[in-house]
């Protein structure tokens, strides 16, 4: 059951992808499009229409689940909006985020994305390694 959630979930990001590109032959990376939308001088209304899209599935995504998927009681909205910050400072640096070079980039043989997407790979599980092993022996009595 799971699986089939994955691979539905993954083909309709690629279809998504596919069809931002298409219509509006840009890459369907979320952090541009962000930037667009904040930031753009030109016409704001499609990323804009894009981002509030994505915002609508996760609320949509969570109703059917039953709930919020994230618990954010008991302090955890600072270290989510630390988190937030980081990742935005991330894609900065990194000249896109996952959607940008893991989905559009790789699908188009970029070694640069390449690079990129293994980068976030390896950063997000060094990160769980020190979060989850580390930073627990640390809270230890």
């Amino acid at each position: 059951m799971e699986l089939g959630r994955a691979v539905l979930g993954g083909a309709l990001i690629g279809a998504a992808a596919t069809l931002y590109w298409r219509a509006n032959q840009r890459v369907a990376g979320v952090s541009g499009i962000l930037r667009g939308a904040l930031l753009g001088s030109g016409d704001r209304a499609v990323p804009t229409a894009f981002l509030v899209g994505l915002v609508a599935a996760g609320a949509f995504a969570a109703a059917r689940a039953g709930g919020a998927v994230a618990d954010v009681s008991g302090g955890a909205l600072p270290v989510l909006v630390l988190a937030g910050v980081l990742v935005g400072v991330g894609t900065r640096v990194g000249g896109g985020c996952t959607s940008g070079h893991g989905v559009c980039g790789l699908s188009r043989l970029s070694r640069r994305s390449l690079v990129a997407t293994v980068t976030f790979i390896a950063t997000g599980a060094l990160t769980v390694l020190v979060v989850s092993r580390w930073l627990a022996i640390a809270r230890l009595p």
